[in-house]
């Protein structure tokens, strides 16, 4: 390493005088000139480490580096990428894709005022939550809906309303932790109530919430293992057999189900989910599910149940700090209409879409993408079988079987391959199984290939 050719580099103030990067100027702010000009210099000393020169720094094409360093750095940090990781509801990746509707819903509400707050029939002021509670309703059977921002948040509201200073009795086995270190017993305690354990954590009786029943007992609270699965020597209570109870006793049966479907997926030879109409049917009170998993809609908290207590949750004042915005309202109303006659949510919802996809129908795509990359100079793909899953905290222990191609550079290894197509444009997101990148069929979107193909090519032959 050439210690001279580090003291030759200019300071960043000087550069700026310098004709090409000044000229800049016209089009950039001189703190985006600055920020730009240290991101190259910081190339540059990698650069020289690694045995590289020095550039003329008066030159047209070191103003057009600081150019493009410009260019990148106003890229936005939000943007789209491609999913080849056959995790269909992919938390890194922003969960569930909306369906077409939902997208046009949002494009319109965003585009100008709209009735959130309005009831146009009175010219008086509305409820927000009147958007989505008539259909809510009929899809689950429930008396009344209301909708906060995320799943979490609705079980952060239902135990401030209903259980602060009381206790709320849960299965040692239902004792969860999702996404983000958010525990179960921490939302309970936090928000004033006590938390009660029972049972054990493969087995629980109907027995164990006898014996922790009280007068101070506010709640029962089932919490549906979305994440993991128990198996072998298990046992818990039916929601037919703790809803009776808690009603004899006059006690509240609460369920946050997770990931929550509204459709059978057993029907599709997918696992054994339950529904949220099966847990209202089944005599729970008060039930919460997410909006942005099995449901296929915007990040979202759904509660469902009855109409007292929803009632009352529309009176709570934690409510308006957890509650849902105009887009995503518009995106959850426009999905649940999607599962209403004529519509086939299983077509129309991508989420469900790519759930319910044959395996046949995905070795035809996976064929097609790879049949593309194999018309690159220097790369080789391949058409293999694989096996996926739902992801975000759904259907665990449910292995998807699916079909990915796989991609080959030459003179690239695995790690630099994937890294490449990780920075690109559009990035694209795949796995290493067995030292081969692949990508898999089931959470391609319509365009990909070409996307991919254009992306692999530009990599492979720059």
């Amino acid at each position: 390493m050439n210690k001279d050719l580090f003291r030759q580099i200019p300071q960043v103030n000087d550069m700026l005088s310098l004709p090409g990067v000044a000229a800049l100027g016209e089009q950039w702010s001189r703190g985006e000139i600055v920020a730009a000009l240290r991101d190259v210099l910081d190339q540059l000393r990698a650069d020289l480490k690694d045995g590289g020169g020095l550039p003329d720094f008066a030159s047209d094409e070191f103003a057009d580096e600081v150019s493009v360093a410009m260019t990148s750095r106003r890229q936005l940090n939000l943007r789209p990428v491609i999913n080849g990781t056959g995790i269909i509801i992919h938390t890194n990746l922003g969960r569930a894709p909306l369906a077409p509707t939902a997208l046009q819903a949002m494009d319109a509400a965003a585009r100008g005022y709209t009735n959130i707050e309005f009831d146009l029939n009175t010219g008086k002021r509305g409820s927000r939550y009147d958007h989505i509670r008539e259909l809510l309703t009929d899809l689950t059977g429930a008396e009344d809906a209301v909708v906060v921002n995320n799943c979490a948040a609705a079980v952060t509201v239902a135990m401030a309303t209903f259980a602060k200073d009381r206790d709320v009795i849960v299965s040692r086995g239902e004792l969860v932790e999702i996404g983000g270190s958010f525990r179960i017993p921490d939302v309970i305690t936090q928000n004033g109530a006590r938390l009660v354990e029972v049972g054990t954590t493969n087995k629980t009786h109907m027995a164990d919430f006898e014996n922790a029943l009280s007068d101070e007992t506010a709640v029962i609270l089932r919490t549906h293992t979305s994440n993991y699965r128990l198996l072998g020597f298990t046992a818990k209570p039916t929601l037919q057999e703790l809803a009776k109870f808690a009603h004899d006793n006059n006690v509240l049966l609460v369920e946050d189900l997770g990931s929550g479907t509204l459709i059978d997926l057993a029907q599709h030879g997918i696992g054994e989910e339950p529904t949220v109409g099966e847990s209202i049917a089944a005599g729970v009170d008060l039930v919460m599910f997410s909006g942005d998993k099995l449901l296929g809609g915007p990040q979202a908290g759904i509660m469902v149940g009855r109409a007292d207590l929803i009632a009352a949750i529309r009176k709570t004042p934690l409510l308006r700090a957890m509650r849902v915005d105009k887009l995503s309202l518009a995106a959850l109303e426009a999905t649940l209409r999607l599962y209403q006659a004529p519509f086939q949510p299983e077509v129309e919802i991508p989420v469900l879409a790519m759930l319910t996809a044959k395996p046949d129908a995905l070795q035809a795509v996976a064929t097609e993408l790879s049949d593309a990359l194999n018309q690159i100079d220097r790369v080789t793909s391949q058409v293999q079988p694989i096996r996926g899953e739902a992801g975000g905290g759904s259907l665990p222990g449910i292995e998807l079987e699916s079909f990915c191609a796989t991609i080959e550079i030459n003179d690239l290894g695995p790690q630099q391959t994937i890294t490449a197509l990780r920075e690109g444009d559009p990035a694209i997101i795949g796995r290493i199984v067995k030292d081969k990148v692949l990508l898999d069929a089931r959470t391609l979107m319509h365009g990909d290939i070409v996307r991919v193909a254009r992306s692999v090519g530009a990599i492979a032959n720059p």
